[in-house]
């Protein structure tokens, strides 16, 4: 357990995220945490046509805006580092915790690119790059689209699992460990 001052210490922002980095982080949290249960019903034998489409078009156009995210955080992240943990998270979980961040901020590229390419190699829109009259960085093919398909398939269950382990790891440090881990990504007071 944190003694009173760590936890003191994480309230009154030693150690916190700058705004910029909260706000990215929880805006990309919210679109990927919509985008696993929209991937998952849009392929659903059973679902509605309408519904799929609708599905599909907010997973593939919500993916672009994921991808310019996770660009802008790693550009920011470059500029800005990540806080210090608290002296007393032990070395162990460090290490897990910082290699946990840069495989999610790898796959979620995984995910996002591959997702493209799935796309336009299959010669289907994406309706808010179309409208602004970007070309296709791909060409048209059939190979390519089933290949980048099963590079996003694959990856699904590795994001997600560390999605779970992220925010498992978050809650623990909110209600068992209370050493204010948790509390500098909140944003809020300094």
């Amino acid at each position: 357990m944190a003694n009173a001052a760590e936890i003191e210490a994480g309230r009154a922002g030693a150690g916190r995220y700058r705004g910029p980095a909260q706000a990215l982080h929880w805006l990309t949290a919210l679109l990927i945490l919509s985008t696993i249960p929209a991937g998952v019903i849009m392929v659903e034998e059973g679902t509605s046509r309408p519904v799929q489409d609708a599905l599909y078009l907010w997973h593939k156009n919500v993916g672009v805006v994921i991808f310019l995210l996770v660009v802008a955080r790693l550009i920011y992240r470059a500029f800005h580092p990540a806080p210090p943990l608290p002296g007393r998270v032990p070395p162990l979980q460090r290490r897990i915790a910082y290699a946990t961040h840069w495989l999610l901020y790898l796959l979620v590229l995984v995910m996002t690119i591959s997702g493209y390419i799935r796309v336009k190699a299959g010669g289907f829109p994406i309706e808010m790059l179309d409208a602004l009259g970007l070309p296709s960085l791909v060409p048209r093919s059939d190979d390519l689209a089933e290949t980048a398909q099963n590079v996003h398939l694959t990856a699904r269950y590795a994001i997600v699992v560390l999605v779970l382990l992220h925010i498992g790891a978050a809650l623990y440090h909110l209600l068992v460990r209370k050493d204010g881990v948790f509390q500098r990504m909140l944003p809020g007071r300094r």
